[in-house]
């Protein structure tokens, strides 16, 4: 298969590809105000604690995973409310130094995860992580402070370079969502990063998929590492170019997009209920940049009926070969 060209792929009918991803998610829904109202987030202010293990996987990358023997890439989302301190007890099963630098939240040097800090973690060792977070609030001086709400990530800093540019390009990264107290909370949640010309570390031919049904709510966590700037764009979907990706009423300013600018670092996420509007079917992701999405960098966000069925999709290809 030519895995620079989507049109292929998409006869091809690439399977759902499953995340593989345990979530820990540190959200307890609060009680709906009526019923049928969406699930909101609680209040936060919870001291919270966890197990990471950083690992080889038997491809030579490497990825994070809440379970011995289970890491993935990328690895599993981590959910904490604004007020929220999470302690992460990390574990290097390699055979190579590693660390766990995060981005957005509150941290002492000694969790910021870097050689310089000596903050990293020796093979075969283990190291305590604190990340804290906190609500929005006034200043002594009058300012206002931001507060710790919004689509984070978490990666090595170590491993390669003292950048961490051999880990993140071998799988070592994953997702943070912090919520504010009575944010909306998602049926469904995945997470796409764009690493130099892959999704998720998976070359054009084995792209990643997504799966849900008509009127999911769906949350989409977009992060990109690696050399190039990317442009992600949705299919048939759009959202609000804020925190949330939602409109907090008719009046809300909030530019309307379905295509975002996004480099090195960078992070962003929204919510979308599937198929409003528009239906089910196999819709499209992918880098708008003419040459990546070429070269493979587009995958499917596959919407059921109902009934489990996609219109128009075929799930195996043609000649009857096994999809990815």
């Amino acid at each position: 298969m030519d895995r620079r060209s989507f049109n292929r792929r998409l006869l091809a009918g690439v399977a759902v590809a499953a995340t593989g991803v345990t979530s820990l998610s540190l959200a307890t829904p609060a009680a709906n105000s009526a019923e049928g109202a969406p699930k909101t987030a609680p209040a936060g202010g919870q001291v919270r604690h966890m197990k990471l293990y950083a690992e080889k996987l038997a491809d030579g990358q490497l990825g994070y995973g809440l379970e011995k023997g289970k890491a993935t890439i990328p690895g599993p989302p981590i959910e904490l409310i604004e007020g929220d301190t999470l302690h992460i007890e990390f574990v290097n099963t390699m055979d190579v130094p590693v660390s766990l630098h995060v981005h957005g939240v509150d941290h002492d040097i000694a969790s910021d995860g870097t050689k310089l800090s000596k903050s990293h973690v020796e093979p075969g060792g283990t190291r305590t992580y604190t990340w804290r977070t906190h609500a929005p609030g006034k200043r002594k001086d009058g300012t206002w402070r931001a507060g710790s709400a919004g689509y984070w990530h978490y990666h090595d800093h170590v491993v390669g370079t003292d950048h961490g540019t051999g880990g993140i390009r071998k799988g070592l990264y994953g997702p943070l969502v912090v919520r504010r107290k009575g944010d909306i909370l998602p049926d469904k949640q995945f997470t796409i990063v764009f690493n130099d010309m892959t999704i998720n570390n998976k070359p054009g031919d084995q792209s990643p998929d997504f799966k849900a049904t008509v009127g999911d709510r769906v949350e989409i966590v977009m992060i990109t590492h690696g050399e190039f700037y990317h442009t992600f764009h949705m299919h048939g979907h759009r959202w609000a170019d804020n925190r949330t990706g939602l409109l907090e009423g008719p009046a809300d300013p909030s530019r309307i997009v379905d295509t975002k600018i996004t480099g090195p670092a960078d992070s962003f996420g929204f919510q979308i209920i599937a198929g409003e509007h528009v239906g089910a079917g196999a819709w499209m992701y992918h880098c708008h940049v003419q040459s990546h999405s070429d070269m493979g960098m587009a995958g499917l966000f596959l919407v059921a009926k109902p009934d489990g069925t996609i219109p128009g999709y075929e799930p195996h290809h043609p000649q009857g070969h096994a999809a990815h």
